[in-house]
């Protein structure tokens, strides 16, 4: 008889959550939006006590190491998570943004939409 495969469940952000989809004004008729996410606190500290297995289990001590990492600039176990926005801005300040991005963008074109984005 076989076996039903292992459900895997997403890690969830509550505080993530409670913005998901909720635009924040900016100036006067932009916005940021929180689309979707990637990963929480968990992740990170998994990535960086991979070499330690299952590692300690208290909170104080994951929020330690989170800003242990930050403080001596050790950014690779923040890459285990993701957050993908919806913003919009004026051009000016999108194009500073996109000179020196760190981040993968795909931008709504009005040029081949014939429809500005609302």
């Amino acid at each position: 008889m076989q076996q039903a495969p292992e459900r895997l469940t997403r890690p969830r952000a509550p505080t993530l959550d409670t913005i998901l989809g909720q635009p924040f004004r900016v100036l006067d008729d932009g916005f940021v939006r929180l689309l979707d996410y990637m990963g929480n606190d968990a992740a990170v500290v998994q990535a960086a006590r991979v070499s330690y297995g299952a590692g300690t289990k208290r909170i104080h001590e994951d929020r330690g190491l989170i800003r242990y990492l930050m403080r001596h600039a050790h950014t690779t176990p923040f890459e285990m998570c993701a957050i993908k926005l919806h913003v919009r801005v004026p051009m000016d300040a999108w194009r500073q943004w996109i000179r020196h991005r760190t981040a993968n963008v795909n931008e709504y074109s009005t040029r081949y939409s014939g429809n500005s984005p609302k």
